[in-house]
């Protein structure tokens, strides 16, 4: 069984137990669950079911296994020819690491 996602304007191929990095989210210190609401096909077996844009009534649960974990760092270069000018900026993207524990469909 697995389900497309749709999260942070990106879509996510996500079955039981995956393990999924999106944007960084605020999350409860109690729960560490985030539900994802906006299913765009649940696919069981032969059985497909495709939304119009969502599946009406799916879900998929997962839990948070790190809150804040950095990705790659990339650098930005600014450069203007004969003005003697350089600039070199890194930037490194944040984000929340998710396993996928149940798809309701």
């Amino acid at each position: 069984m697995y389900a497309i996602i749709e999260d942070g304007g990106r879509q996510f191929k996500v079955s039981e137990g995956d393990l999924l990095r999106i944007d960084l989210i605020d999350v409860d210190d109690e729960t560490k669950t985030i539900e994802f609401d906006r299913v765009l096909l649940v696919a069981d077996g032969d059985k497909i079911t495709v939304g119009t844009p969502v599946v009406d009534g799916a879900k998929v649960v997962g839990e948070v296994t790190k809150d804040r974990v950095g990705g790659k760092k990339v650098y930005i270069l600014k450069f203007k020819r004969r003005k003697r000018e350089r600039r070199r900026k890194g930037h490194r993207q944040k984000y929340t690491e998710v396993r996928v524990t149940k798809i309701v469909a």
